[in-house]
């Protein structure tokens, strides 16, 4: 599992449209976003680095570590 912090997400679209990369990137992934926070958790099996790549295709500066 992985923790992503995403920048500039600041409303439920902003939050919808990170999910939707994350589930582009890996269809099978779970992510659970935490608006406030400004965090993604997401399990996944794919490379972070391309889920990475997707929420910041998606328009939100990221970084991420693993839990």
């Amino acid at each position: 599992m992985y923790e992503f912090e995403i920048q500039n997400m600041t409303c439920g679209h902003c939050a919808s449209t990170v999910e939707k990369a994350i589930k582009a990137a890996d269809p099978a992934a779970t992510a659970s976003i935490d608006l406030t926070a400004k965090r993604a958790k997401v399990e996944t099996k794919v490379d972070p680095a391309t889920i990475k790549a997707a929420i910041e295709n998606a328009g939100y500066p990221s970084s991420f570590k693993q839990i």
